[in-house]
């Protein structure tokens, strides 16, 4: 069994661009499940956070907030799907209300170990996007 990557809630604020307090607020509210570790801190299962993560921007989409333009940066997010296929490889990213698709080798996937869930940096430039697994304070990178 895989372990399921979790957040607090400073953690999945910084993935979702709002405040700490925003995202415990949605918790109280009953809108993002959490649940509480052992020290008693208020925590967001990773799949948990990229579904939400998605809700958020198809609200904004639908709202007319979705932000007309593009940044060629970092884009902090959490990864909302991995389709893979015998070679090549498809990753969704939702970043605040940035959705960044980007299609890799299947290899640098599996090395990555990107899954829904998992917290990643998509890298933009030009029409590259570049998929960094975040691993606690080190960012690994794609290199092929």
């Amino acid at each position: 069994m895989r372990h399921v990557r979790s957040y607090t809630t400073q953690q999945a604020a910084r993935l979702l661009g709002v405040s700490a307090d925003t995202v415990r607020r949605w918790a109280d509210g009953g809108r993002l499940p959490t649940r509480r570790d052992e020290a008693g801190r208020r925590l967001v299962d990773g799949p948990d956070l990229a579904a939400f993560a998605v809700e958020l921007a198809r609200q904004a989409d639908e709202a007319g907030e979705a932000p007309y333009s593009s940044t060629r940066n970092a884009f902090a997010g959490i990864v909302t799907a991995v389709k893979l296929g015998d070679v090549a490889a498809q990753v969704e990213i939702q970043a605040g209300p940035h959705r960044l698709v980007s299609l890799l080798t299947r290899e640098a996937v599996e090395e990555l170990g990107l899954e829904v869930g998992v917290e990643a940096v998509a890298r933009v430039k030009s029409t590259n996007v570049h998929v960094d697994r975040v691993r606690g304070d080190r960012v690994r990178g794609d290199r092929g």
